[in-house]
């Protein structure tokens, strides 16, 4: 198990490779993709992110969730509508679980991968929250729907988020998937050019997804 010291220069790592636009990124990695070139002169296309990066579809959707945050947070912020709903989270947490069932996934362990991703969008919402607090000219000047825009994509990547973990749940499982994690959340972390406060957001979003390798999740900090 890696300390938390170890943990945090992995994060600090993603801060890194965004702010360095990509200079810092394994020579596994690809670049972000950019404009195609005419096809006369056309460089033959870069080889995907090695296998040893193979969690990126999970933590690509852990990014997209990260983002859909701000979403939320402009659609709560100076309304009565709290950052936390416990009720709510909770009719999430137990569909989750009724659905790994039939997935052939561990419930508690999808629990907790779950859980983690309401922590991670509160982290966000917080940080929104303190920021807009302190810089009145930087609130959002539209009030997104939550119901209607908001809540629909987020049931999407929830499906999508239970799909990925039944095709990723060998890697997960397996003793490397630590390391893997947070390569492929270096790698998510550039893709979706998280800043700082979605950086933060993906670290807490990562405390479980390796499930119950070596018998314990990564300890959240």
């Amino acid at each position: 198990m890696r300390t938390r010291r170890t943990r945090s220069v992995l994060v600090a790592a993603s801060a890194a490779l965004l702010l360095s636009g990509g200079a810092a990124m394994p020579a596994v990695a690809q670049p972000r993709p950019q404009p195609v070139a005419p096809a006369a002169s056309a460089a033959p296309a870069a080889p995907a992110p090695s296998a040893a990066y193979g969690l990126s579809p999970l933590t690509d959707l852990f990014a997209e969730r990260l983002l859909i945050a701000d979403k939320v947070a402009a659609a709560k912020y100076g309304t009565d509508r709290p950052i936390d709903d416990p009720a709510r989270e909770q009719r999430i947490l137990d569909d989750v679980a009724a659905r790994a069932v039939g997935l052939g996934l561990d419930p508690a362990a999808v629990v907790a991968v779950f859980g983690d991703q309401i922590e991670a969008n509160k982290v966000v919402q917080r940080g929104l929250y303190a920021r807009w607090d302190a810089r009145p000219e930087e609130r959002p000047t539209e009030r997104p729907d939550l119901d209607k825009e908001i809540r629909p994509a987020l049931d999407r990547i929830t499906t999508q988020v239970l799909d990925t973990l039944v095709a990723t749940e060998d890697v997960r499982s397996s003793p490397s998937c630590e390391l893997r994690l947070y390569g492929a959340a270096a790698w998510s972390a550039y893709g979706h050019e998280l800043d700082v406060l979605h950086l933060k957001g993906m670290e807490r979003a990562l405390a479980s997804a390796c499930g119950r390798a070596n018998g314990q999740a990564i300890p959240r900090t």
